[in-house]
């Protein structure tokens, strides 16, 4: 399993940011695939995922509304869209994907990607 993420970058109080996790090494139908982030000090927080067989999704609370999950089959790649950034949002994110299974709610993520940082000044 291979995940390769991109698309990190400093953006301004309001801005938007594109995040791409390139998977590789499994089916990405019996997958779930979700984006996670950690600030130094605190708890990793999960913020969205999607089913890799049905393609539904789910978001952390503090996103809902402002970041959007999709994948791109052909590409084997999944994205987050991240509007109206605020400061609160800089972390290090992370993209998963399950050990077993797509249920969103019920599994477990076994293989992680490098990081990438998102930093949103005021």
């Amino acid at each position: 399993v291979q995940l390769v993420e991109s698309g990190g970058g400093l953006v301004q109080l309001g801005g938007s940011l594109r995040l791409s996790c390139v998977a590789s090494g499994f089916t990405f139908d019996d997958h779930a695939i979700a984006w996670f982030r950690q600030v130094p000090g605190k708890e990793r927080e999960g913020i969205s995922c999607i089913s890799g067989q049905d393609g539904s999704t789910s978001y952390g609370d503090s996103v809902k509304g402002r970041f959007t999950i999709y994948s791109d089959k052909t590409k084997n790649t999944v994205y987050m869209e991240m509007k109206f950034l605020k400061p609160e949002d800089t972390a290090v994110y992370y993209c998963a994907v399950s050990e077993f299974g797509s249920d969103c709610e019920t599994v477990n993520f076994g293989s992680w990607a490098q990081g990438t940082e998102v930093t949103v000044s005021s």
